[in-house]
């Protein structure tokens, strides 16, 4: 029995801009096909057993030619599977998706076409151009400009195309004399201006202006190479007052995160939000401990205690998972008071219903002792709940005031080889910051490094830490830190990494 293709359009490039259809095509998919202009990012929302196949051109390497891209999709819907073929921008609008359906149609599979965001519209949007304006035009064209120069006639009619208030031309780079010779040979003004639009609403977007007589010179000089768009017609000259995307304080910046794959997430946004060019290089991965009776065994007990402090996100989550499978839940803790570190801890505590007693002025464990100097604990039980090996102040510190302190594995940290490959990067000199949120990911980081190439392949690479622990621990492993938050959480770290930055803009 025949399975099912979506053809799919992935959008422009930046991951948010596919449809909510589309990714749910690419979470139910057996086999996603995919192309080089569909963005890879998407395909973490994939099943772990999906086949992933992919099929992209770049620089005229053709990794398998369109018959072949057919009939890869013939045969896996013939197999039985639910074929995603993921294509860059929009599959009907110059992305061949015309002739991948009637190739389906002919072998009687079926399919389904979810439209995608064309780079044509938002490549412009993102530069501050308008496609069409009510003081400019009414009118708008989407022409290939891929043809080949040498064939004796073309089957673009340029005498029409030469009136129309936008053209946007696909794929033109390099035939960008022979469009302006054309649009000049049809009557077109040479003034008329004109903007290029390379890596459209990716960190790496540039846009070039000019006009059709100067064009070809910025482009040249600027090295616009493809994938890049051409955008003619007077609403360019909109471009300097409705530019926004290229104004971000990280605009274009590359920047490594070491953190976690499962709480990268928000990291990652925040930072690509402000425009940076995001890496992600996780050097720890979060589990539950190999022994899990301490934790139990203080959940079964968890009457006895006074007080239950969390030092991070994932010692609440651990905690109560095991709280949880215990059979228990919330009312548990009803007698129990809390402290917790960093505003983070605090949200994912609330989570739960339940409000922390003491959340200190500053996220470390010297600023819950500090606070817990307010509190009469002598001879009072302490549940503490947290990672394997984690800094021993707190314990110590909580039994020095006559606390009883039972510290228990929640959660192990653990190094991981990440997907990217760290080393290559900054041999290519493709890093410009490395950011670490833990103590754990400055030494994990640290052994992917060759201790040889150390400081040559760390050289000119800003170093950005998120509290002053972390830091200890990055100095003392031969990194020059350039950065420590002054607020120790994620916001903190970015709005940290922003005023870096333009610091650095404001002495240039």
């Amino acid at each position: 029995m025949n399975g099912k293709v979506y053809l799919v359009g992935a959008g422009p490039g930046d991951p948010g801009l596919i449809t909510v259809k589309g990714q749910q095509c690419i979470k139910n998919a057996d086999v996603i096909v995919y192309d080089y202009l569909a963005v890879t990012a998407h395909l973490r929302h994939a099943r772990k057993d999906a086949e992933m196949i992919y099929v992209g051109k770049k620089g005229g390497d053709h990794t398998l030619p369109q018959e072949g891209i057919n009939a890869l999709l013939v045969e896996k819907a013939k197999a039985g599977n639910i074929v995603t073929r993921l294509k860059g921008g929009d599959p009907f609008i110059f992305g061949r998706g015309g002739e991948e359906a009637e190739v389906l149609i002919k072998a009687g599979i079926p399919y389904e076409i979810v439209p995608g965001v064309t780079s044509a519209i938002a490549g412009p949007a993102y530069a501050g151009i308008p496609l069409t304006h009510r003081k400019f035009t009414a009118t708008v064209a989407f022409v290939t400009g891929h043809e080949d120069p040498e064939k004796q006639e073309s089957n673009i009619d340029w005498a029409a195309i030469s009136k129309i208030g936008t053209i946007v031309f696909f794929m033109g780079v390099k035939n960008l004399p022979l469009i302006v010779k054309r649009l000049r040979d049809n009557g077109m003004p040479a003034e008329k201006p004109v903007a290029l639009v390379r890596w459209g609403t990716t960190p790496q977007q540039k846009t070039v202006t000019g006009t059709l007589e100067d064009i070809v010179d910025v482009a040249q000089k600027a090295k616009i190479k493809p994938p890049s768009l051409i955008v003619v017609g007077d609403v360019v000259t909109l471009r300097p007052a409705m530019k926004w995307f290229e104004k971000r304080p990280l605009m274009g910046k590359r920047i490594v995160v070491t953190r976690a794959r499962e709480q990268a997430s928000d990291f990652v946004s925040r930072l690509a939000d402000l425009g940076a060019d995001c890496m992600e290089c996780p050097t720890i991965e979060v589990s539950p401990p190999d022994d899990m009776a301490p934790l139990d065994n203080a959940i079964k007990d968890i009457a006895d205690y006074d007080w239950l402090v969390f030092t991070s996100v994932n010692g609440v989550s651990f905690f109560f998972d095991r709280l949880f499978d215990a059979g228990k839940d919330v009312r548990a803790l009803h007698s129990i008071r809390t402290a917790v570190i960093g505003p983070a801890t605090e949200k994912r505590l609330l989570d739960f219903g339940i409000k922390s007693d003491i959340v200190p002025e500053n996220f470390r464990a010297e600023s819950v002792v500090s606070a817990f100097e307010k509190e009469n604990i002598k001879g009072q039980k302490v549940l503490l709940p947290r990672a394997k090996e984690a800094r021993p102040i707190l314990p110590v510190e909580l039994e020095k005031m006559g606390a009883t302190v039972d510290e228990v594995t929640a959660y192990c940290t653990n190094p991981v080889q990440g997907d990217v490959d760290i080393v290559s990067r900054l041999e290519e000199g493709a890093v410009e910051m490395v950011t670490f949120t833990s103590s754990s990911t400055v030494t994990n980081f640290k052994a992917l490094i060759p201790s040889e190439n150390f400081d040559t392949l760390m050289a000119g690479v800003k170093i950005a830490s998120i509290g002053p622990i972390t830091t200890e621990t990055a100095e003392k492993l031969g990194f020059n830190v350039d950065i420590t938050a002054d607020t120790y959480t994620i916001p903190g770290l970015c709005d940290a990494i922003c005023e870096f930055f333009r610091s650095e803009n404001r002495s240039e």
